[in-house]
């Protein structure tokens, strides 16, 4: 007898991209814009409420499917030398390969693969919240301006049940 999938009530994810990048960003000066829903957290970090959601855990244990999420967080320094933008993150999780895509200009026009999720990785925290490891994934190194290698450590990405 196989389990049957327990379906997840997301109510935000937390991701702050990179500590690293975001205090780069404030001591030189530049500015971190929040809007449309993104909420700064107590760590500098950011929370993106749930638009959609239809994750679940697998009879396996295994996370699968997709979330997509609300808010747009802007990052700009060096008189705009230094602009990235990321809006309506979107997590998608198939067997083990799993990602976090970002609309990356204002327009949402187009979509980039910013981080790779370490889905073997994946633990619980006290509070019951998924922690997920994430790397920097290949557009991802454009993305942040071509300052840090492929599969740099990023911030977790932090999935909030309800």
């Amino acid at each position: 007898m196989t389990n049957a999938p327990t379906i997840l009530q997301i109510t935000h994810l937390a991701w702050g991209v990179k500590q690293s990048f975001r205090g780069y960003v404030e001591g030189a000066g530049g500015t971190i814009t929040i809007g449309s829903g993104a909420e700064r957290t107590s760590d500098g970090g950011f929370s993106f409420p749930v638009d959609e959601a239809a994750l679940y855990l697998n009879a396996d244990g295994q996370l699968e499917g997709r979330a997509t999420f609300q808010g747009e967080v802007s990052f700009k320094a060096h008189g705009g030398m230094l602009n990235v933008f990321l809006a309506e993150p979107i997590l998608e999780i198939s067997g083990m390969e799993a990602s976090l895509t970002v609309a990356d200009t204002p327009s949402r026009k187009y979509r980039t693969e910013v981080a790779l999720l370490d889905l073997a990785a994946m633990t619980r925290d006290d509070a019951g919240r998924l922690v997920l490891p994430t790397a920097l994934a290949m557009h991802g190194i454009q993305w942040l301006g071509d300052h840090y290698p492929l599969k740099a450590h990023l911030d977790p990405a932090i999935l909030f049940l309800g």
